[in-house]
């Protein structure tokens, strides 16, 4: 199959924004779908790139799309097939880049799936393949009943795989989580699983977060042909589907416990009444957690939650847990029996996923009863504002309130607004006064002094009790006081930007 062939299927409704001559008649080898800013690892020679274009934005567009067109060059891609429904059409930022770069990029209109094009592509490629290099018939007809049944991906894949001996397989997500595989296949760390997406068939399905999207890895390719392997990935697709529907009952009962939650004072009662409704146990501790992201797309912190808390799940434990929304719509999980040191190891790799977008959550502190849990909830919250606050710049962080032992650390959950605000009024004239605030910041590291915060600034002490009077002038602190001491030391840390 050839590029062209694609932009001639009226049933798409490809629209070639640029190609040189030609391009279009170039071999396609398959197709990637991705909405990483840098997919170059996950992308082969002569394959058509498939991407909705949600890591772009208006603000710095033109630096993401060079990255973004620059590293499907270098990968040897055969054309780029632009989503339209994000933003409305494709960038003019983008199509230039490609136009630099000598890559041919098309339009997906917005009601086409990305499904119909990989499809297309595969069918084209394999299509004359003889039927032993499909799913046998009785094997099609009972997966499709077994989908159709709300069968687990477990048993789809090991019924697809009954008749190939020694084939190994696994349904793997974005973060390296195994979701199903071939009995007796080995088990894979999950940082080295999420490293073999690019060799993984993406499962299309609809109402799926990018944070739980399936892929079908299969260890080695010669295992199973390609057009089965596609079969075997459309029907993981309506089996995830399925899921999707069947969890949509449980988030609402879910939702209907962070109501609760959100309530200070709430019913100690309704509480547990509400967690039982959600499988939780009667009996804690439990781990309350909070989520938002750097885009305002629905429901993608809630998947990212999701995705952390199934990573806390591990078969053949006593965790569980639930995910929702709160009033506010912000994104929160209740777990039960979950580390937080599991929690902050698989926070990266779930963030990954979607590295454009600025993953940021918070835990309170484990709690042993459902009377707790509103106070858990009010932890997590302030933990969030504190992720948010120090994570790196278009970085993701999870941040636990229990770690927060510092003033410093402890300011960092106070908004930006309100310790800039502070650090004005404490701080007065002093702020406009270089000299004396370094004199400060050197006299309250030493503990009070004199004679260490004269050593420091290589001064006679005569000269620091001078420059110490003028700050309490400017002021109006006592510095012989404990709590004026602390005002002023708080004051410096929201000034210079350390909480």
């Amino acid at each position: 199959m050839h590029v062209e062939h694609l932009l001639q299927d009226e049933s798409l409704g490809l629209r070639l924004l640029w190609a040189e001559d030609a391009q279009p008649a170039r071999e396609i080898s398959g197709v990637t779908v991705t909405d990483l800013e840098d997919p170059a690892r996950f992308v082969r020679r002569d394959e058509v790139v498939l991407s909705g274009l949600v890591w772009w934005s208006a603000e710095d567009g033109p630096e993401r799309a060079e990255r973004f067109v620059s590293a499907l060059r270098g990968a040897g891609a055969a054309a780029l097939l632009a989503g339209e429904e994000t933003h409305g059409s494709v960038p003019d930022d983008l199509v230039e880049a490609c136009v630099r770069h000598g890559l041919p990029v098309a339009a997906v209109p917005a009601h086409i799936m990305f499904r119909a094009i990989t499809d297309t592509v595969y069918l084209g490629r394999w299509g004359e393949l003889s039927r032993r290099h499909t799913l046998p018939e009785n094997v099609r007809g009972r997966l499709s009943r077994m989908a159709a049944q709300g069968a687990g991906p477990e048993a789809i894949v090991t019924t697809a795989f009954a008749h190939l001996e020694r084939a190994v397989a696994y349904v793997l997500t974005p973060s390296g989580r195994s979701v199903a595989a071939t009995a007796g296949a080995p088990a894979i760390p999950v940082g080295k699983a999420a490293g073999l997406l690019a060799e993984a068939v993406p499962v299309d399905a609809d109402g799926v977060s990018p944070y739980e999207r399936w892929h079908l890895y299969l260890p080695d390719p010669d295992d199973a042909p390609p057009r089965m392997v596609h079969e075997l990935a459309s029907v993981l697709g309506r089996c995830q589907e399925a899921r999707v529907r069947a969890r949509a009952e449980e988030r609402q009962t879910a939702d209907e416990l962070g109501a609760l939650l959100a309530v200070p004072g709430a019913d100690g009662a309704a509480v547990a009444a509400a967690l039982r409704a959600c499988g939780l146990p009667d009996d804690g501790p439990y781990r309350v957690l909070v989520a938002e992201t750097g885009a305002q797309r629905a429901g993608l912190a809630e998947g990212a939650l999701a995705e952390v808390v199934a990573h806390a799940l591990p078969d053949g434990t006593a965790v569980a847990g639930a995910v929702g929304r709160l009033p506010d719509g912000a994104a929160f999980a209740v777990v039960s029996g979950a580390e937080a040191d599991a929690l902050h190891e698989v926070w990266p790799l779930v963030a990954a996923a979607e590295p454009a977008v600025p993953l940021y959550g918070g835990t309170g502190a484990p709690v042993d009863s459902a009377r707790e849990l509103n106070g858990a909830l009010t932890e997590a919250r302030y933990a969030l504002a504190s992720a948010r606050g120090t994570a790196p710049a278009d970085g993701s962080a999870l941040t636990d309130a229990s770690t927060l032992t510092g003033l410093d650390a402890l300011l960092t959950g106070v908004p930006a607004e309100v310790r800039t605000a502070y650090s004005r009024t404490v701080l007065g004239e002093l702020r406009s006064k270089a000299v004396l605030l370094e004199t400060l910041e050197t006299f309250l590291a030493c503990d009070g002094s004199w004679a260490r915060t004269a050593e420091a600034l290589h001064l006679h002490v005569n000269s620091v009790h001078y420059r110490i009077g003028r700050i309490e002038h400017f002021t109006g602190r006592d510095l012989s006081r404990l709590y004026d001491r602390l005002d002023l030391w708080a004051a410096l840390l929201c000034r210079t930007g350390s909480a």
